[in-house]
């Protein structure tokens, strides 16, 4: 069985780059280890109408949305959640409803087992990144599940991909950004491009989406790649 890989979701805008990340992971037969701040729980809730009890996680609380508050999506957006959201949720179901698929931590549990090095995984992506998360990997912080996990897979010299979604940047973010990137790490903001042909709001979720597992060495083909016919 190959090693699984460390989601983690902090309080930074950007939610459905998360829901997105975890339908292709699992399509990709991935095993997640998951872990949610409880600030992300707050933008899932925003962001994407997703009420998730962080002390008393339910995997199928994370695929139901009350975006809209309509039986038919409305808007694009809303339109995009419950696809992304029933992608998920049918990747899952041929999974076995997810329980051997989606392994959810907490975020103050520290004898979860992505915190320690010896427990292998072949990477991490903190998706969405907030500014204070950042800040406590790079200093080595380890105040909580997410930023712990972090720290193992700089010290065992891992993949650890962090996705901040801020603009604009204060000094002081861009020089965590380079200490993060000097200790290891993969900075990855959500920038998405707009040379593939975008034509919808989910075009742009996917360019960034497709960045990251490239970069976690899951293959994809979410994006038109550049010089391709």
């Amino acid at each position: 069985m190959k090693p699984p890989l460390v989601v983690a979701m902090t309080g930074a805008s950007g939610a459905l780059y998360a829901i997105r990340l975890l339908d292709c992971l699992m399509r990709a037969g991935e095993t997640v280890h998951l872990t949610i701040s409880p600030s992300a729980a707050m933008v899932l809730r925003q962001e994407l109408g997703i009420a998730v009890d962080v002390h008393r996680f339910q995997l199928d609380d994370l695929l139901r949305s009350r975006l809209g508050g309509e039986p038919t999506p409305a808007t694009d957006l809303e339109r995009l959640v419950a696809e992304t959201l029933g992608q998920l949720s049918a990747s899952l179901e041929r999974r076995g409803g997810g329980a051997d698929a989606i392994h959810y931590h907490h975020h103050g549990d520290f004898m979860a087992p992505i915190a320690s090095g010896s427990f292998l995984t072949k990477g991490m992506v903190i998706c969405p990144c907030s500014g204070s998360t950042l800040s406590a990997v790079i200093h080595g912080a380890s105040n909580n599940l997410v930023q712990r996990a972090a720290d193992v897979h700089l010290k065992e010299r891992r993949r650890l991909v962090l996705v901040p979604r801020e603009t604009p940047l204060s000094s002081i973010q861009l020089k965590n950004m380079l200490r993060a990137s000097e200790a290891g790490a993969v900075v990855l903001p959500a920038m998405p491009g707009w040379y593939h042909g975008v034509r919808s709001l989910g075009d742009l979720v996917d360019f960034v989406v497709a960045r990251i597992l490239d970069q976690l060495g899951v293959e994809n083909a979410l994006v038109k790649r550049w010089g391709s016919q």
